[in-house]
């Protein structure tokens, strides 16, 4: 092993994005000492939850020390500039772009060939490859911490859910439609499984979901409360992992919940979504693959009206949540 430091660049995209290339910084640990990570500063908190990561620096701070080496999963040109500039001698990423000349090693994007249902670890792990890093285990890590293990306990006190609970997760990063988002579908499943089970469900969000969680939770009656914007990325962590199961929008969130080891149902609603690539990956995770037709050509930057989200399978769902709850009790991991 090198005794030198290696940095990550993933400043960009979601914190789904950010939690992923953790990977890399996990196989760079295989030849160097210690490996910091440049980040948004949105999701700063967020990295220094990856264990794989020694340092968080926000994109536009300072670098505070030398690197023998950078790897840029999230490319453009000012994080391709950053290890260029920085005279960082070996510095991997992204080929085919005009300033892929910055880098010393470029990679070819698997999804740019065809591929289509390699996971975005895999693909990720390939700019790590490069300079002959590599790890057997690409699932995500997420270290909860204790203070906010007691946080989440007291918000569970404030609802009186001192027994087993599902967190409801109905958002996704691009919910910058929130005007446009249907909950209809959600109130159903809401419904539905409160009636079923009769345990409390927490809706969960950032506190720019919060009028669609509290939609949700308004809808669907007793037993369902919002929980949207009560808690920090490692507060809905710390829920997650002591819930029963996180049932989630193909999202960040839904990363963390089975980085951390909770049953998590993600939900793929648009025909674009490829779980094949964005499924979560922990020990206990299963996929609901979309079934509305959704018109060619839609996308979740620019759908009109999100009809898929609207007609959500709630059968597909809770057959997917019975089914991983059967399977994480074959495992021999307790449900609460």
């Amino acid at each position: 092993m090198d005794s030198e430091r290696a940095l990550l660049v993933a400043a960009g995209g979601g914190i789904g994005d950010t939690l992923l290339a953790g990977v890399v910084a996990r196989a760079l640990r295989t030849r160097y000492d210690a490996v910091d990570a440049v980040v948004l500063e949105a999701h700063a908190d967020l990295a220094a939850h990856i264990p794989a990561i020694d340092r968080t620096i926000p994109l536009g701070s300072a670098l505070p020390g030398r690197y023998a080496a950078a790897v840029v999963t999230w490319a453009t040109l000012r994080t391709a500039l950053l290890p260029w500039l920085a005279r960082i001698p070996v510095r991997v990423g992204q080929a085919r772009r005009l300033y892929s000349v910055l880098f010393t090693d470029r990679i070819v994007v698997r999804s740019e060939a065809g591929d289509r249902t390699t996971h975005w670890t895999q693909i990720l792990l390939d700019y790590a490859r490069a300079i002959g890093c590599d790890t057997p285990d690409a699932t995500p890590a997420f270290a909860v911490r204790d203070d906010e293990r007691r946080a989440a306990e007291a918000l569970l006190r404030v609802h009186d859910a001192a027994g087993p609970y599902y967190l409801l997760h109905p958002t996704r990063g691009l919910s910058a439609q929130r005007a446009r988002w249907p909950v209809a579908g959600f109130v159903a499943l809401a419904k539905r499984l409160h009636a079923r089970d009769g345990i409390p469900l927490f809706v969960t969000g950032a506190p720019d979901d919060a009028p669609i969680a509290h939609a949700i939770a308004e809808g669907a009656g007793p037993g369902t409360i919002s929980l949207a914007g009560a808690t920090s990325i490692g507060g809905f962590a710390a829920l997650a992992e002591r819930s029963r199961a996180v049932i989630a929008m193909d999202s960040g969130p839904m990363h963390v919940a089975a980085a951390v080891g909770a049953p998590t149902v993600g939900i793929f609603a648009l025909q674009s979504d490829q779980p094949d690539r964005w499924a979560p990956k922990g020990p206990h995770v299963a996929v609901v693959r979309p079934t509305y037709p959704c018109p060619p050509g839609h996308r979740k930057e620019t759908c009109p009206d999100f009809a898929c989200v609207r007609e959500l399978n709630e059968g597909a769902i809770l057959a997917a949540l019975d089914g991983l709850l059967v399977a994480t009790a074959e495992r021999g991991a307790p449900l609460e």
